[in-house]
């Protein structure tokens, strides 16, 4: 028997007119210590009897001057509180005729009585082990759907504490900030954050932790802290080498229960119109640029290092480009484009980037509703597998 299941005792509930009868079978199960035996006399209480002592097998007479025994199976079936309880009727004769008619009013047995003492207890030990087994099948599936829904508010109430730390959408100013972020039904470990370090630097930054649920989203909040505070020993945030380099040091996958996390995270300097950059094991931010709108250039900038958390003592290298007058940014995670398609197969990385570098730069529409609106349609769901987050940087020309 699994831990925490009612432990179930064999109870056998008689229900014949004869005293005679009731004595018998008594005697027959006086000696066995794991059987409770009740007796009723009554039919027209045999219904309420079972509901209060709960056997785990009914023995009941068919024939009865209160109630036809027949009936009486009915009704026990008709009640949801027997509807599943094992019912073994007791008749005088074989008669197949009544024999078929209890079978198909939900009898589970069908004995001449009285029988010998070790079939009775034979009968008895099979049906009542089966019926037990049901009871803890029930057991246990109403605490795997208690166990579901409290972890389901778990997650529910990890998501909308890791989306009340998402920053806010930047409308003003040299930089204008816009996002998307559809948590997954598991919730997954996706994080982000944008801020201004001084008057000259931009950091900005989108981290993905493997795995799903509230210890993924925990570690995602804990590597968000070490970022937003500026805690992590030793380091210049204004260098993105240096920064993971850092969080490498500090969330060593050993120390994190074997979860790790990808993250993309840069510097935007303002007077140069230069983002210096490092990622490790993360997916390529884009950047369109050029001197105008129509003529920006899809430009891929790369993550160089391997995910966080996973090779010890490890240097991140830092790299540079340059915006031009036109510029916008987006950092996303994994979970905008490994998406399974209605024929099962997944949306291929390289589709996902032509879509990005021929959506629309001018438009009401934002090219994250876009995307969000195509990848629905191509997995057929309005939920995604993995979290969705897509941030998108613009960097207005000097003044």
């Amino acid at each position: 028997m699994e831990p925490g299941l009612t432990q179930h005792q064999i109870t056998v509930l008689l229900i014949d007119d004869q005293p005679m009868i009731g004595e018998a079978v008594r005697r027959m199960l006086a000696s066995e210590q794991d059987i409770v035996f009740h007796y009723c006399k009554d039919a027209t209480r045999a219904v309420e009897e079972a509901i209060k002592v709960s056997p785990t097998v009914i023995l009941q007479d068919l024939v009865m001057p209160e109630i036809d025994g027949l009936t009486l199976v009915k009704k026990f079936r008709e009640t949801e509180a027997t509807r599943e309880t094992p019912m073994i009727v007791l008749s005088t004769k074989e008669e197949p005729t009544i024999k078929a008619e209890a079978f198909a009013l939900g009898a589970n047995d069908y004995i001449v009585k009285l029988p010998d003492r070790l079939e009775l207890l034979a009968r008895i030990r099979y049906h009542s082990k089966g019926y037990i087994n049901l009871l803890q099948r029930n057991e246990a599936y109403k605490a795997l759907q208690e166990s579901q829904r409290v972890m389901a508010k778990d997650v529910a109430e990890a998501a909308k504490y890791v989306q009340s730390l998402l920053p806010e959408k930047l409308k003003k100013g040299a930089i204008r900030a816009d996002w998307r972020f559809i948590p997954s039904a598991d919730l997954g470990g996706d994080t982000f954050g944008y801020d201004w370090l001084d008057d000259e630097h931009f950091a900005f930054y989108l981290l993905d932790v493997s795995g799903h649920g509230v210890g993924a989203a925990l570690l995602s909040v804990s590597a968000l802290n070490a970022l937003r505070s500026q805690s992590l020993p030793q380091t210049d945030f204004r260098n993105p080498g240096q920064v993971l380099t850092a969080l490498n040091r500090a969330f060593q996958m050993d120390q994190q229960n074997g979860l790790f996390f990808t993250i993309w995270y840069g510097i935007y300097h303002k007077s140069t119109r230069q983002i210096e950059y490092a990622g490790g094991g993360h997916p390529a931010a884009l950047l369109r640029t050029g001197p105008t709108v129509e003529e920006a250039k899809l430009l891929m900038l790369e993550s160089e290092g391997p995910m966080v958390g996973a090779v010890p003592d490890l240097e991140y290298r830092t790299s540079t480009c340059q915006v031009e007058a036109f510029g916008m940014l987006s950092l996303y995670s994994d979970g905008v484009f490994e998406v399974e398609r209605s024929d099962g197969s997944t949306w291929p990385y390289t589709d996902f980037i032509k879509f990005m570098g021929e959506a629309p730069l001018t438009g009401e529409q934002a090219s994250m509703d876009r995307l969000i609106e195509y990848t629905k349609v191509l997995g057929g769901s309005d939920e995604y597998m993995d979290d969705f987050s897509i941030a998108e940087l613009r960097f207005l020309p000097p003044e």
